[in-house]
């Protein structure tokens, strides 16, 4: 009998998934369910979503290749394509960065490509364009979708089932006249009139936010000395923009460093997973004290400058910040857009960034372990240097900051622990309270990214109402005595899943469920967005199915344990 798969969602996560599975030697049946009507593009990149200006945060060189590489994709698109994408051919480049919508095609492609490949392999795969699901149930040996499409509602029935639904954003962006929960789709941030803009974030996000705003009011514009500015166009003289953050700081520029990752010396993956087996509930100490040691190595003077040696996972974070959040947030940028231009036309790597770049990876392996206690402290004060480390942005980015400085444009606010955003005493926009400081915006945007979601929120009310999604449970900071062979755990937040992504519970159904939503795994995989992530969901997710096909058990497949206990 042939397998019968699904697939919700064909952005990237779902591609890699497909890949995997269409390798398999074994003819499958694949149905690939996409609620837009042009599969393979992925919400971030569709656009339909986004701006033609705004940026995609990753380097030809990190993306994983499907079929070929991006640039070796662009660079047999005729002209006329490559213009229509807004790509100069000479400026193509493994390091370089592209508009989103460029990936979107490019994942097409590879999309397409996936499914002729797969079909000449034999397997049948169908693709529901326009068919959103509703709903999912599992039964003892099948797994039950009811989706609505453009002819009506229909149920399905299949042996296993991948949800790739991406990213989680509000259908309905402006919530309030003037005030959007988010900064997609973009083209209704073009509505907004000439006047005072608020943007919530200072990430690339918050970044595209503004540039679309900007560019429906004016136009960025070489001048004869190769200086990018900006120039308002006529009546919309009114509109200003501020980005605001607690900290106040813009993100730096995309640094040069070798690529594929050189290894680490200290703060290795077997040094922390040394740590994980020990068995220890107290994890985070040590493994600061791995990272503190790997940095020191990599970078003696950065140390020193911050004190490192007696910094603790509380006081990392100040330290790190501190020299941007003393200096004025546009001449910092200035000055680190110059340094990275040199760095990279030099080919000089900055060991401390490096370092951290690539500690990232390697300490998240031991986040599911983490006790209470731990996880609480690594979410509140840890984590941030890693983001912003890896989140740096475009070049391309800076330079349009700080043309919009010079043109009067643009401020950047620092809203410190204590604040209040109000939308509901205005007619219009919001009202930033912080430091004493009253801000009235006639717009104003939260581009704050996606946030972490639970088993709560899960849009498929069967899995839900039946208890087979549950929130991620977490080991206690101490072990009760009478129970020294088992950790007292609690239920914090994303959803219970095995190494594999399947819902853990003990229900007498197929447990043939995999969930590679981003949303719900952030609570234990704090880092796991981005195209080099869906990669890796979609390798684990298929090399699981055809284990499961081959009558071989999937426990223990490399990847996330997403759930230790």
């Amino acid at each position: 009998m042939t397998v019968k798969i699904a697939i919700i969602g064909s952005g990237p996560t779902g591609i890699y998934t497909l890949h995997g599975l269409v390798a398999s030697p074994r003819p499958l049946d694949i149905t690939v369910f996409e609620s837009e009507a042009d599969p393979g593009k992925g919400t971030p990149y569709h656009p339909d979503i986004n701006d033609q200006a705004m940026l995609a945060n990753i380097a030809s060189i990190e993306l994983p290749p499907i079929y070929e590489t991006l640039v070796t994709w662009l660079r047999r698109q005729p002209d006329a394509e490559l213009e229509r994408m807004n790509v100069t051919r000479s400026a193509i480049a493994e390091r370089a960065f592209y508009p989103r919508i460029v990936l979107g095609e490019f994942f097409q492609d590879q999309f397409r490509q996936c499914v002729t490949q797969g079909r000449k392999a034999g397997h049948v795969i169908e693709i529901k364009a326009l068919h959103r699901v509703d709903d999912i149930d599992l039964h003892a040996s099948d797994i039950a979708v009811k989706a609505t499409g453009p002819d009506g509602e229909k149920h399905y029935a299949f042996d296993h089932v991948v949800m790739a639904t991406g990213h989680d954003w509000p259908e309905t962006t402006e919530t309030r006249p003037g005030y959007f929960m988010s900064p997609w789709p973009a083209p209704v941030l073009k509505t907004i009139p000439p006047g005072r803009v608020g943007i919530l974030g200072t990430s690339l996000s918050a970044i595209d936010a503004l540039i679309s705003v900007a560019t429906a009011h004016g136009a960025f514009y070489l001048d004869a000395a190769g200086s990018l500015e900006y120039f308002p166009s006529p009546g919309s003289e009114a509109f200003t923009a501020a980005l605001m953050s607690r900290k106040g700081v813009l993100p730096e520029a995309d640094f040069y460093c070798p690529y594929p990752y050189l290894p680490l010396s200290i703060c290795t993956p077997q040094a922390v997973d040394a740590l994980v087996a020990s068995g220890r509930g107290d994890l985070l100490d040590p493994i600061f004290d791995l990272f503190r040691a790997e940095l020191l190595a990599a970078d003696p003077a950065y140390a020193g400058r911050i004190g490192l040696g007696m910094l603790t996972v509380e006081t990392l974070a100040p330290a790190y910040f501190a020299d941007r959040e003393a200096a004025d947030a546009f001449v910092w940028a200035a000055a680190n857009l110059a340094e990275a231009e040199k760095n990279e036309l030099e080919q000089r790597t900055i060991g401390w960034r490096y370092a951290i770049l690539r500690m990232h990876e390697v300490i998240a392996r031991a986040v599911p372990y983490f006790n209470e206690d731990d996880l609480e402290r690594f979410h509140k004060h840890f984590k941030t240097v890693f983001i912003d480390d890896y989140a740096t942005v475009p070049h391309q980015s800076i330079r349009r900051l700080l043309a919009l400085r010079r043109a009067g444009k643009l401020e950047v606010l620092r809203l410190g622990r204590d604040s209040d955003i109000d939308n509901e005493s205005v007619e219009r926009g919001a009202v930033v309270t912080f430091d004493g400081q009253k801000e009235v915006f006639d717009s104003f945007i939260d581009a704050t990214g996606q946030h972490t979601l639970s088993a709560r929120d899960i849009p498929f009310p069967s899995l839900v109402s039946r208890g087979f999604v549950r929130k991620a449970k977490t080991p206690v900071s101490s072990v009760l005595i009478d129970m020294p062979d088992e950790p007292a755990t609690v239920r914090t937040g994303g959803v219970d899943l095995d190494d594999a992504f399947r819902p853990k519970f003990e229900a007498p159904v197929t447990r043939r469920l995999y969930c590679v939503s981003i949303a719900f795994l952030l609570h234990k995989l704090p880092f796991i967005q981005g195209i080099t992530s869906a990669h890796e969901l979609g390798g684990v997710v298929s090399s699981a199915i055809l284990r499961d096909i081959g009558g071989e058990r999937s426990d223990g497949i490399i990847g996330f344990d997403v759930n230790a206990a």
